[in-house]
């Protein structure tokens, strides 16, 4: 069937998807679910015959909140902020993967520019990172402790300091994409054009290895929450320029609720990327390299898993259901 007569066909059904999804129509918990399974069989099919096009998009979005819907109608004994990280972030991360894919191919490409431009301009890294920290690091190295500076301030202060600005610097990521994810990619581009000139002086120094055992304990974490942030602010952008089926007022709604959610599940993370560089980074030197890449290592996979692969499998269980 080609797609076209395959949406006329459907689209009534569709509609009045919409219309209890979004409470223009009431359903009771036993209409939602059979709605909801003739909805994931129509997802199943798109994706087998119309793999790239907006319609899987559209009815990956309808079965996602049709989902919540019906487990909000459910009595349950789960808590709402485990199903929040457990299920309801999950299935709205793969509702919207693909933009967690420009977040990252972006963020990369411009870390990579940060490099080259650092590689070229020999006064680009103090341009970026200032005169007096370029100096106290190169002090540092010379001293055989690159990353010294993170031993500066007492654990606690370092600990609410750093993670109070990591919170600040994830929140205006996210919000700068209220100007159609522009302002989200500039504020990206400056922080990764950042991070590839800062790891480019490590590296030009000689210590390029002794940096990565210590920066990256809590970078790892710190890093890919904002490039999430990012993914999350352009959703926001996506959904002001592109409403598609809804007016652009519904559609922000929509997109602020649901990127919200996905900004707001950074949190746990950018928190234990605080308590990391407060407590643990500073005495990375001195500490067995075996453990210090157990940890890099350990939360790079924890986070990596929680938002590239676990959205996956939670999607692939409830569409089961």
């Amino acid at each position: 069937m080609r797609e076209i007569a395959f949406i006329k066909q459907n689209k009534e059904k569709w509609l009045e998807f919409e219309q209890a999804i979004f409470g223009k129509t009431k359903k009771n918990p036993d209409d939602l679910a059979n709605l909801y399974i003739q909805l994931v069989n129509d997802l199943s099919y798109a994706q087998t015959y119309y793999p790239k096009s907006k319609t899987v998009v559209y009815l990956n979005y309808l079965a996602s909140n049709i989902y919540q819907r019906i487990y909000k109608t459910k009595r349950t004994e789960s808590n709402r902020l485990v199903y929040f990280f457990k299920t309801e972030v999950p299935l709205l991360l793969y509702q919207y993967k693909r933009y967690l894919y420009y977040a990252f191919i972006s963020f990369f490409i411009t870390v990579i520019i940060g490099v080259i431009s650092a590689k070229y301009d020999k006064n680009f890294v103090r341009l970026i990172l200032s005169d007096g920290y370029v100096n106290q690091t190169l002090q540092n190295i010379k001293e055989g402790n690159p990353v010294a500076i993170y031993k500066s301030g007492s654990n606690w202060g370092s600990f609410i300091g750093i993670t109070v600005n990591n919170l600040y610097v994830g929140m205006t990521c996210y919000i700068m994409g209220i100007f159609g994810g522009i302002g989200t990619f500039y504020f990206s581009l400056q922080n990764a054009i950042m991070l590839g000139a800062f790891q480019y002086f490590f590296f030009e120094q000689g210590v390029f290895w002794k940096s990565v055992r210590g920066i990256w304990i809590h970078g790892s974490m710190e890093i890919f929450g904002i490039i999430i942030e990012t993914a999350a602010g352009f959703i926001l952008g996506a959904s002001i320029l592109f409403p598609q089926t809804y007016s652009r007022l519904n559609s922000f709604k929509i997109g602020f609720k649901n990127s919200f959610k996905i900004f707001l599940s950074t949190f746990p993370f950018t928190i234990a990327a605080g308590f990391l560089e407060g407590f643990i980074t500073r005495y990375s030197i001195d500490m067995p390299i075996w453990l210090s890449s157990f940890i890099i290592l350990g939360t790079l996979i924890s986070i990596s898993y929680y938002y590239l692969f676990y959205p996956k499998l939670v999607f692939n269980k409830n569409s089961n259901h």
